[in-house]
Formats: structure tokens, sequence, C-alpha cells
């Protein structure tokens, strides 16, 4: 795969977005957070990254180093992606692949991160 533009949403679709991102490139992570989720997740930088609607219906959530700004549907209670940095200080967006529509996130080959040990 290449990169290609995705449409994606919380559960109750109060927010929605649309994305360019290299499924290629997932990963999982087995912190203590993203492993009880499940979550598969895309990186973009924030400039491919358009929130089309729902910015007023969402909620944040920081933990351990609080660098990544997980953010919640109000409504559902879904996180579909969270704002981040790259290690270089780009603005990035961290997707919930599960959130995309027409994407089978657990067809994907996933590098596994090692979270817990960060």
């Amino acid at each position: 795969m290449a990169v290609s533009r995705y449409h994606g949403s919380c559960h109750c679709g109060a927010v929605s977005f649309d994305v360019e991102t290299d499924l290629d490139k997932t990963a999982t992570c087995n912190c203590s957070r993203c492993q009880r989720l499940g979550i598969v997740l895309a990186f973009a930088a924030r400039e491919v990254f358009t929130l089309n609607s729902g910015e007023d219906n969402l909620t944040e959530y920081l933990f351990n180093k609080k660098t990544i700004e997980h953010q919640f549907c109000k409504t559902c209670g879904i996180e579909s992606f969270a704002y981040s940095s790259s290690p270089e200080g780009v603005p990035m967006v961290a997707i919930n692949v599960n959130c995309l529509e027409g994407v089978n996130p657990r067809a994907l080959a996933s590098h596994a991160f090692d979270g817990a040990s960060v």
C-alpha cells in the first residue's frame, strides 16, 4: 500500500475526519492503555489530517509523560485519534485504524511497539 486518503469517525459519528496515511506502517502497542483498547495505530503529519466535525465534542486524556493528547468523543467515548509530535518535533496525528471506513485493521501486518518499557 502507498499513502492513501481515508475517512474515519468515532462510533456515533459526532467526530469525523479525513487523513492521508500509509497503512503499511501501522503499529500495535503494549502499554497499559493501548493493550486494553486493542488499538492499531497509523501515523500522519498533522497537515494531512482534517477534522471534519466534532471538535466541540472532544475531550482529552493525558497520561504517563503527557506528550500524547488522546482525543475522545464525549458522546460515545471512542478515541479515533491523538495529537502528538514526532521525535524530531514534527506535529503528528496517531490514527486509530479501527475507526477508518473500509479498513480491516486485523488484516494489516502491524509492527509491535514495546510501549510498556518506555
